[in-house]
C-alpha cells in the first residue's frame, strides 16, 4: 500500500474544445483509465478557480492570455479563463474513470495565487495538504500522469520529490501546453530532482 496513482488535471477545458486545451488532452484518458487497476491508491486533482481569479488574462487589462506578469509571488502566466467552480469545464473528461478515487483534490480555489502543484500554491509555501494524507497513509511511492506535463504535471513531481517521495511521471499519459520551450525545461528540472522519467 505504499504506491499512489496521481492523475492530474484531466478536465474538460484542457481537452480538446475547452478553453485551455492541450492538444491530445483526451487521448491519454483509456490509458489512464486502465493504469488504475494497477494501484491501491488513486488520487485525482481538479483544477478548481473562483470567477475572477488572479491568473486569468480576462482579469488584467490590456493584457493577453499567454502573457507572463509578475505577482507578489513570483512570475505568473495569464491563463484564458478556466476550470471555474462548478462549470461543465472544470468537470472530469467523461470518460475518466473517477470512481477510482480514494481522494480528489480541489487547487486553485485561492482567487490571489495560483496553484499548478498538487501540494503547493504557486508561492511554494502554501500546502494543499496532500502530502499529510499521503504520509498518514505511509505512501511512499507515486507515479503521476495527466494535464499538462510542462505545468501542474511538473510542478507536482518536483514538490513530491523534493518533499522525499519517489515519483515516477508516465509521460505517455501526459500531454504538454509547451509554451517558448517550457517541456523541455520542465521535464531537465524533473531529472534534475529525481523525478523518473518513464
Amino acid at each position: 500500500m505504499t504506491q499512489a496513482l496521481i492523475v492530474i488535471d484531466v478536465q474538460n477545458d484542457f481537452c480538446p474544445g475547452g478553453a485551455l486545451a492541450v492538444p491530445g488532452g483526451d487521448l491519454i484518458v483509456p490509458g489512464i483509465n486502465a493504469l488504475m487497476a494497477e494501484f491501491p491508491a488513486v488520487i485525482l486533482t481538479q483544477d478548481w478557480h473562483p470567477a475572477g481569479h488572479s491568473s486569468f488574462a480576462s482579469e488584467h487589462p490590456g493584457k493577453a492570455p499567454l502573457e507572463m506578469i509578475e505577482m507578489p509571488y513570483g512570475p505568473q502566466v495569464l491563463w484564458p479563463d478556466h476550470c471555474i467552480q462548478g462549470s461543465i469545464g472544470a468537470q472530469f473528461h467523461p470518460d475518466l474513470t473517477t470512481d477510482r478515487a480514494d481522494l480528489i483534490l480541489r487547487k486553485g480555489f485561492n482567487r490571489a495565487i495560483d496553484s499548478y502543484s498538487a501540494f503547493f500554491e504557486n508561492d511554494h509555501q502554501t500546502p494543499t495538504g496532500l502530502e499529510g494524507y499521503l504520509r498518514t497513509r505511509g505512501i511512499t511511492r507515486l507515479t503521476m500522469v495527466g494535464l499538462a506535463t510542462d505545468f501542474c504535471v511538473n510542478y507536482s513531481a518536483v514538490d513530491a520529490a523534493k518533499l522525499g517521495f519517489e515519483v515516477t511521471v508516465r509521460q505517455e499519459l501526459c500531454r504538454a501546453i509547451d509554451l517558448n520551450g517550457s517541456l523541455a525545461a520542465a521535464e531537465q528540472g524533473m531529472r534534475t530532482v529525481g523525478v523518473t522519467l518513464a
